[in-house]
């Protein structure tokens, strides 16, 4: 037996997965951007952290992340707010 969420439910849902996308996103597009700043052992000599390439993906690699999140959302979206169809056989049946 399948439950049935209010609107309001489902529109709490999107929310939430919209949000839970976003975060999804971020942490993909940002994969291998971020050198490791740990600790040492020492101070180092110089305040320098700037690096001219720090790596990460091409930005066409990045903007198809975004797309294929933006498309999942979408159809979830428009799945959740289909309006539902009530099953009535009395409708469905002809009577002369």
């Amino acid at each position: 037996m399948r439950t049935r969420l209010l609107f309001s439910q489902r529109v709490v849902l999107i929310i939430a997965l919209a949000f839970a996308l976003y975060v999804l996103g971020i942490w993909l597009t940002n994969l291998g951007t971020h050198l490791f700043t740990g600790w040492v052992g020492y101070a180092p000599l110089q305040n320098n952290n700037t690096i001219p390439y720090a790596g990460g993906m091409h930005a066409w690699v990045r903007l198809v992340i975004w797309l294929l999140l933006t498309l999942v959302w979408t159809i979830t979206s428009l799945s959740l707010l289909r309006p539902t169809q009530a099953h009535d056989n009395t409708a469905s049946s002809t009577t002369p």
